[in-house]
């Protein structure tokens, strides 16, 4: 069994996979190596002697720079390394696309809707427009459990605080995601709660929507009702009649939507289950899929890969415009831009941005990026695209599905038990957290740590994740878990 592994070969540090004492002596590149100090696992112990201010290189990338003089052997971490990275940058467009190979169909069962979109839930959902009336959807929520059948999977409210007191871009950026999801595939039937005074009121919010089913989609203002739990009930027997007509029927995997996540990374999340979910991202891609990446501050430090990637000098632009307007969104708030990683990836054996950015980005795999999406805006182009939203797990995890993903995958290495709008997979870096958190985790990722291959582990995932979309329910979805929050940037009224 594998207790270390040097991830590429111009690299300076390993990362141990499990805890080695100090003074063991290793064997690494043809020579023996003989460990200083004790290694924590998912922590890095340095393969020559690194000069202060000589690059740390991990992934085959600068992660940071020697803060002193370290030597072979010696622990790597944030007592003794530092970020390298610099404010706003200036980029070139030096193209890497490499084209994915087509790949043979397989199918999911799904829930196909009038406008061609495909659901891999049938649920009923309840979105407020402003956080006055939370209560209220909680309560017919609560009702309208009497209303599941077989093919009314749940039935769910999504209060938020939000829809009130705000200003530009906050209020923008609340009636985007509620419209993103009140027009989401997974729900088959929605009613929309106004209170009646607020901003985003319903009369607002229609236009947002575009086109829409009114056998799908029912209204009601709380103002205007004398008894908004019988009015709203009432309402949601209707909206179950009209879902209830819906069924599980065979569907290509080219019709998936999927969000890509992480949270509480540690160091092992670069080296398994990131990877796994970016083979997954190419094989799903391969088959006319699409996949969305997001939480922009955690592309800091590996943006250049992106970038390259980029399939056409204008989404290279976008792209480019994506880092820098966040680096700005931090500067305009008079923070720190590389303030990152978390406590917990610190724990976990991430050291600087750079190295979590690293990590976090093996899960867009090696497709071209074909679309720049905006926070709020729905995904329109099969393939690889970035997503504007924030590092944060509920509002990067509400984002994606707001643009259209109808599964999020979530890597961890610390584990979390939070819920999105949309079924949330969990995937362990470690086995460690796949067994001691069994009703968190829905997939383990730590064998391609031990003696699984990635090709192996990335095909049994994409079995998994078609198991998903066609009904089998995820941790959090058997906890009855779920949750959203929208992005708060500006002024509270």
């Amino acid at each position: 069994m594998k207790t270390f592994i040097k991830i590429h070969p111009d690299d300076l540090v390993a990362v141990a996979l499990e805890p080695l004492a100090a003074y063991t002596a290793v064997q690494i590149d043809g020579r023996e190596l003989v460990l200083l100090e004790d290694i924590p696992r998912g922590h890095k112990f340095a393969l020559a002697d690194i000069p202060q201010g000589a690059s740390v290189v991990k992934y085959g990338a600068p992660i940071g720079v020697a803060a002193q003089a370290i030597a072979a052997g010696a622990w790597v971490h944030t007592h003794n390394m530092k970020t390298g990275l610099g404010d706003l940058l200036e980029y070139s467009y030096e193209p890497v696309c490499p084209e994915l190979a087509p790949t043979d169909e397989r199918f999911f069962q799904g829930y196909v809707r009038p406008d061609g979109r495909v659901g891999v839930r049938n649920e009923l959902w309840i979105i407020p427009t402003v956080g006055c009336v939370n209560n209220v959807a909680q309560a017919i929520e609560k009702r309208a459990q009497a209303l599941l059948a077989d093919n009314i999977e749940n039935v769910a409210a999504f209060p938020h605080p939000y829809g009130c007191s705000q200003m530009g871009d906050d209020q923008e950026n609340t009636r985007k995601i509620l419209a993103g999801l009140i027009n989401h595939p997974n729900a088959g039937g929605v009613l929309v709660l106004g209170l009646g005074c607020e901003n985003s009121n319903i009369d607002v919010l229609k236009p947002y929507l575009g086109e829409y089913d009114p056998r799908r989609v029912k209204f009601l203002v709380c103002q205007e009702s004398e008894d908004e739990l019988a009015d709203g009930m009432k309402l949601m027997e209707e909206l179950a009649e009209y879902a209830g007509t819906f069924c599980r029927e065979p569907v290509s995997a080219a019709k998936l939507i999927v969000g890509m996540k992480c949270g509480g990374s540690d160091g092992l999340s670069g080296i398994t289950a990131n990877p796994t979910v970016g083979a997954f991202s190419d094989l799903l891609i391969s088959k006319g899929g699409t996949t969305i990446l997001t939480e922009v501050p955690e592309m800091f430090g590996a943006e250049t890969i992106l970038m390259n990637r980029c399939a056409d000098e204008e989404t290279f632009r976008k792209t480019v415009g994506l880092v820098n307007d966040f680096k700005l969104y931090f500067k305009r708030h008079d923070q720190t831009i590389y303030e990152n990683p978390s406590p917990g990836n610190k724990k976990g054996g991430i050291s600087t941005l750079e190295d979590k950015s690293l990590g976090c980005t093996q899960k867009s795999g090696s497709a071209p990026v074909v679309g720049v999406l905006d926070y709020g805006e729905r995904v329109k182009t099969p393939g690889l695209n970035l997503l504007s939203a924030p590092g944060n797990d509920l509002v990067a995890s509400t984002a994606l599905a707001a643009a259209g993903a109808q599964i999020v995958l979530f890597t961890t290495g610390r584990g979390t038990p939070f819920a999105s709008p949309v079924p949330t997979v969990k995937l362990s870096s470690n086995s460690a957290l796949a067994k001691k958190k069994s009703n968190w985790i829905d997939f383990n990722c730590g064998p391609l740590a031990e003696d699984a291959t990635l090709e192996g582990l990335s095909e049994e995932f994409f079995t998994y994740v078609l198991e998903v979309a066609s009904g089998r329910p995820v941790k959090s979805e058997e906890a009855g878990f779920h949750d959203m929050a929208i992005f708060k940037q500006g002024v509270t009224l």
